[in-house]
């Protein structure tokens, strides 16, 4: 989904989830009522279904039921978007933590972001960090904007040397010095793309500089010089055009 996609349905969530409620508790021979048209619903497909011409009510029970079915039937990603057009939080975390039981962490954050259900989203992300899953336990908690968490996800990273969750992670939040510890660390070991890519978001020219001296003792040409570039050194930008362009034909 495109931002606005997501922005739009978490609007419809939001509007509908109150109205919901009641239906949660009406008898349940209503959903009996409503299954004999489920069939027709299900042949022509949640993507397809037109139910403009019912009230809100009525619509928030047909797509309630035909989520149901749709769990029956082993397909979770159809009676996701069955209980999003319902407002239907509660059956989204359910699904959510269905997703979760056998393992499919990505499938379960999408889900509890639709929901809006910030706890879960906090208990798998935590989880995901456990069992050294980063790249869901990232995700999750970027959703719930916990800086906190983040930064424990980072500095494990960083401990594990998992340089490019660390600098996702350390860029999102906007710690620089964490960058720049992770720019130091890369360059003592010669891992000098992540050295150059720490250096770059944390925006710290005098190391940049640093890194292309260092590039350029070792005759990594092309790499000092974009390190000069984006330190702004134009004096070693203009040394290195002038005595290697004949080396640089493509920079």
């Amino acid at each position: 989904m495109t931002v606005d996609e997501n922005q739009i349905v978490k609007k419809m969530v939001a509007e509908i989830a109150d109205s919901n409620e009641k239906f949660m508790s009406h008898s349940s021979q209503d959903m009996e009522n409503f299954k004999r048209i489920v069939p027709v619903l299900l042949e022509k497909g949640i993507d397809n279904v037109n139910l403009s011409m019912f009230d809100e009510n009525t619509k928030s029970k047909l797509l309630n039921a035909l989520g149901e079915e749709y769990i029956r039937r082993g397909n979770m990603n159809d009676s996701v978007k069955a209980f999003i057009l319902a407002g239907n939080r509660q059956r989204l975390v359910e699904v959510g933590e269905h997703y979760e039981e056998v393992g499919l962490f990505g499938n379960a954050i999408d889900t509890y972001r639709l929901a809006d259900a910030n706890e879960q989203l906090l208990k798998i992300g935590r989880k995901c960090l456990e069992n050294g899953h980063f790249a869901d336990a990232i995700k999750a908690f970027r959703l719930c904007n916990d800086v906190e968490s983040l930064t424990k996800v980072g500095d494990e990273c960083f401990q594990k040397g998992k340089w490019d969750y660390a600098i996702e992670i350390f860029s999102a939040i906007n710690s620089t010095h964490k960058l720049v510890e992770i720019g130091d660390k890369c360059l003592r070991d010669r891992q000098i793309g992540y050295a150059a890519k720490a250096y770059e978001l944390a925006h710290d020219k005098e190391k940049l500089s640093s890194l292309g001296d260092v590039c350029l003792r070792e005759g990594l040409l092309a790499t000092a010089l974009k390190s000069y570039q984006q330190a702004g050194n134009d004096m070693m930008v203009t040394f290195i055009r002038e005595n290697f362009g004949n080396k640089l034909s493509n920079f």
